[in-house]
């Protein structure tokens, strides 16, 4: 097994969108055959929304898909900064809205009470998880994990035990919930999605280990899960 991260060039972000949707769509569907089930971490934010618009109309054995998020802002799942919304606009609906959905935001007042419960919550998706596509953001965070964050330099940690960390962001709103490192990592697939020039320089950077390390770094110099980059400008 390779380690190298395989970067897929696309024309323009529609053209990666569908390069994504065929692959994840392959996995899913391999998942299912072999172990009956698949599982699909996706990120937050707007990037992934042409993907999910995609992905929803696959034909998909979607009721046995069980789908989560790599993070998520501490807001209701009704508030528009809600991660959990906007898989539930863009992703979970036409074919896919047979797909049981685990979002991280629970009834806990902050996500440092709330942390064990999310995790807790995700013990029913097969692990590990078939498919994690995750986005990148120009500061070198995946996930929210993030730069200067002492809880994320901590959730960067591979080897500690797969969980959530509570976060705090650099923007509002702040408090946020992750996937740790370790969590991460419990995948047979492993996908970081990211667009423009600067964004692909910094991977290239972090792979080779210039310049200040940034939590992206952990994820492109580790060793346990096989990870692609899908690149478009």
């Amino acid at each position: 097994m390779t380690f190298q991260p395989e970067i897929h060039r696309h024309a323009d972000f529609d053209a990666l969108a569908q390069s994504l949707s065929a692959w994840t769509q392959a996995l899913l569907s391999a998942g299912i055959a072999t172990r009956g089930q698949a599982s699909l971490v996706v990120p937050g934010g707007r990037t992934p929304a042409p993907w999910f618009d995609l992905l929803s109309q696959a034909d998909l054995a979607w009721e046995r898909v069980r789908v989560t998020l790599s993070d998520e802002r501490w807001v209701d799942a009704g508030n528009i900064a809600s991660n959990e919304r906007l898989v539930r606009e863009r992703l979970l609906r036409g074919k896919a809205a047979a797909a049981l959905f685990a979002g991280l935001r629970n009834g806990a007042a902050t996500a440092a009470e709330g942390a064990r419960e999310a995790w807790q919550s995700l013990q029913a998706l097969q692990r590990p998880f078939d498919v994690v596509v995750l986005g990148m953001g120009e500061d070198g965070h995946f996930a929210s994990l993030f730069p200067g964050d002492v809880a994320s330099l901590h959730g960067l940690d591979a080897t500690l035990s797969p969980g959530c960390v509570a976060v705090q962001a650099p923007a509002e709103p702040r408090e946020r919930i992750s996937l740790n490192l370790a969590a991460l990592l419990q995948a047979r697939h492993l996908a970081l999605l990211v667009t423009g020039a600067r964004k692909l320089a910094l991977i290239d950077e972090q792979q080779h280990g210039a310049g200040e390390a940034l939590p992206v770094r952990a994820l492109l110099q580790q060793r346990v899960a096989p990870l692609s980059v899908w690149w478009s400008p």
